[in-house]
């Protein structure tokens, strides 16, 4: 709930039950970033959708990933059940009315919501490294083709692009040691490997085109709320370097292509970073220093980011500390680190002279938690300990239908549904390679035609001298040199492709590119 500027977050009571005041969160302050924790099933889901149906009403777009399905119930109206009256009327939310709030539900995976891309130049050699968890070695590689790409103007927007350009610089390696340092062609094997497990964990689906356009994340609806974006995570998180990675890319697209803003009186977009810990296991300090780099400097971008997370210590100090407003639900202390991560939860907060915070986050009730909020001119407000106000949507996941159903009506259903793929790297390297298939017949006087073939598939390309798998490419290379049009590489994909329909057309394009390629 949002009014004059505040987003309700609900009550705060002394140790005898009295009343202390209203815990509020001001619009003016979100882009200071926050960070909610807790153990598990302690209400960190509940107060994430209470913060986000509040930045809703306020016209504020939301950006959130939705791990266990429990957040796409913020579409539906809610109930008033009984439990949920009850905390209302304990923490003064009169009336309480029951809403359902816009939104717009994603999925990487292209099956509970649009699907949601990225092109692999805008993933970056840096980021592509940690979703493959390369070492420094093989990053090294990875940033040599990227700047090959960037040199040869090969576009690389998908997986296959990728590949390609992998294979043309092992191929190439003795040739761009002596202009970019070693290019070993083991450790382009061992890059090659692991995009082949990117593949295989779902990344053939992320990277590609049509690509994510910001401004479809940052929509209010017709009345003024701000547009709900529900990310579908259930199935991602078995991928959960995928998923961490495409968040912290999200951030980093904001990040370079938003405007500077200042402190604008809201922000124009809040993203919650759930399950937060998985961006930072294992991270190298490059990349938790880019992470700090962009919490630092995108509030000034009028974005707000906040991190859900178990556990206070998962996040790194330095990035801890841009975090201004702060809800802690219970922890437990069970273990030696549970109780390094309790006191280390109770020296963040500003102390509260009447309240003994390392002692009362471990006693803290479901739907509880210790809350500190910015206020004033950027200070902090003295901890207390809190009832969080009940969602006004249904608390809980839609239904299949329900979520069929609104895909249906979707401001940008179509949009994104059908893959474009245009002509990039694999397409132009393909073309490359039968170029100069075609110079080298006609360098060694084999004949024109017949001496291409010879040159591609060796002897003297009679059919009896082919096994199988070379018959077949040597037919469709016969149709592709007969082509008139300009682009070979592009009829290939166009007139194979499309006569033989879909994926399938498709794979019988790689299968012949890939032949062609290995037998040079």
């Amino acid at each position: 709930m949002a009014e004059d500027g505040r987003i309700f977050i609900g009550a705060s009571f002394d140790a005898k039950g009295a009343k202390v005041k209203e815990e509020q969160l001001e619009l003016r302050l979100a882009n200071r970033h926050g960070l909610v924790t807790g153990a598990t099933g302690t209400g960190k889901t509940v107060t994430l959708q209470v913060l986000a149906e509040g930045f809703s009403a306020a016209g504020v777009p939301v950006f959130a990933a939705d791990i266990k399905g429990d957040l796409s119930g913020v579409a539906a109206m809610g109930e008033p059940k009984d439990f949920l009256v009850k905390r209302a009327t304990e923490v003064g939310l009169d009336p309480y009315v029951n809403a359902q709030f816009p939104a717009v539900f994603w999925d990487l995976f292209g099956e509970q919501g649009h699907p949601i891309r990225a092109t692999v130049s805008e993933m970056g050699p840096l980021l592509l490294a940690r979703l493959m968890n390369l070492n420094d070695t093989q990053e090294g590689v990875l940033n040599i083709v990227f700047r090959v790409a960037d040199e040869q103007k090969l576009l690389l927007l998908d997986l296959k692009d990728l590949q390609a350009l992998l294979t043309y610089v092992a191929e190439n390696a003795a040739t761009l040691t002596t202009q970019y340092g070693n290019v070993a062609k083991a450790t382009v094997g061992a890059v090659q490997r692991q995009l082949l497990v990117l593949d295989t964990q779902g990344g053939d689906k992320f990277f590609g085109e049509p690509a994510l356009a910001l401004a479809d994340i940052m929509r209010t609806a017709p009345d003024g709320r701000g547009v709900i974006n529900i990310l579908a995570a259930d199935k991602l998180m078995s991928s959960p370097r995928l998923y961490a990675t495409f968040l912290l890319w999200l951030l980093s697209e904001l990040f370079e292509e938003l405007p500077e803003v200042g402190d604008p009186d809201k922000p124009k977009l809040v993203f919650f970073f759930d399950e937060a810990h998985l961006l930072f296991d294992e991270a190298p300090k490059a990349l938790v220093d880019k992470v700090e780099q962009v919490v630092r400097l995108i509030r000034s971008k009028g974005v707000g980011v906040y991190f859900v997370t178990q556990n206070p210590i998962d996040v790194p100090e330095t990035v801890a500390g841009q975090l201004g407003n702060r809800v802690q639900h219970a922890l437990r202390a069970y273990t030696p680190r549970d109780q390094k991560a309790v006191r280390a939860a109770a020296e963040t907060f500003r102390p509260n002279p009447k309240l003994k915070t390392e002692q009362v986050i471990t006693e803290l009730g479901v739907g509880e938690a210790l809350v500190s909020m910015l206020e004033g001119k950027g200070a902090p407000s003295i901890v207390e300990r809190t009832l969080i106000a009940p969602p006004t949507a249904r608390i809980g996941p839609l239904t299949v239908p329900e979520r069929a159903g609104l895909m249906a009506k979707s401001p940008l259903a179509g949009r994104y549904d059908v893959t474009i793929d245009r002509e990039s790297a694999y397409e132009m390297l393909a073309k490359k390679a039968l170029d100069a298939a075609v110079v080298e017949a006609d360098a060694g006087g084999g004949g024109g035609l017949g001496g291409m073939f010879d040159t591609i598939f060796g002897g003297s390309g009679r059919r009896g001298s082919l096994n199988p798998g070379q018959r077949v490419a040597r037919e469709v290379t016969r149709t592709i040199v007969n082509q008139t049009a300009g682009n070979v590489a592009a009829s290939i994909g166009k007139s194979i492709a499309g006569s033989v329909g879909g994926s399938v057309g498709r794979a019988l394009v790689r299968g012949v590119l890939g032949s062609l390629l290995r037998s040079r």
